[in-house]
């Protein structure tokens, strides 16, 4: 059995220049904490300590990420922004997976904070990996080119951690990209619910947006 339970962790103020809209707007900084037969994860930590500079530019607002380190095995996170990865130190020697070319831009700066990424025991995948059964890690760029999402599956259903592969549920699809056929090929027909990092809203439907 596979159970996924959100984890509230904030919320910050995003201008508008930097979502092109006519006002800045409040997004929710959620996580995902997953437990699976082969051990418990965490799909993002939020946006942690961050910075001064950071805090005054998006107003931040954050609640404690309450899970012990103990329990947890592996982190996955979506993508390598400040407000994703934020309590990954929380979690020393836990492996953090992401992709190779997303970390590689990390690491070549003006990408994140990079007071947080020392110390983090950073595990590089490339493309697709199966975690444990039913617990598999499908790329979804658009947001950043090395963007990747969690697909759980249920049997019959699947959940897709979706993080920042659209920033809200009313726009999943759109502009369709082409992972989204590999999703639909996951799924098989099976109803998908797709839950957001910063959308308290969810997507969920039998087939995926079409191409």
């Amino acid at each position: 059995m596979i159970s996924v339970h959100r984890l509230d962790l904030g919320s910050f103020t995003r201008p508008a220049q930097e979502w092109g809209g006519p006002h800045a707007r409040v997004e929710y900084a959620f996580a995902y904490l997953v437990r699976h037969p082969g051990g418990t994860l965490l799909f993002d930590t939020g946006m942690g300590e961050g910075s001064p500079e950071t805090d005054a530019h998006y107003r931040i607002v954050r609640r404690p990420l309450a899970v012990p380190p103990a329990e947890v095995d592996a982190i996955v996170n979506c993508h390598l922004h400040f407000d994703h990865i934020g309590g990954n130190q929380r979690f020393p020697g836990t492996p953090a997976l992401v992709q190779r070319a997303e970390l590689a831009t990390a690491r070549a700066g003006a990408y994140t904070i990079d007071a947080l990424l020392p110390g983090v025991a950073w595990t590089e995948i490339d493309g697709e990996h199966e975690l444990a059964p039913g617990v598999r890690i499908v790329p979804t760029p658009g947001h950043v080119d090395g963007h990747q999402s969690l697909l759980l599956d249920h049997g019959d259903r699947l959940t897709l951690l979706a993080g920042q592969a659209y920033d809200t549920a009313g726009e999943f699809g759109t502009p369709y990209r082409p992972w989204l056929g590999r999703l639909a090929e996951l799924a098989d027909g099976r109803p998908v619910r797709v839950l957001f990092a910063h959308d308290r809203d969810l997507w969920e439907g039998v087939r995926l947006p079409p191409g």
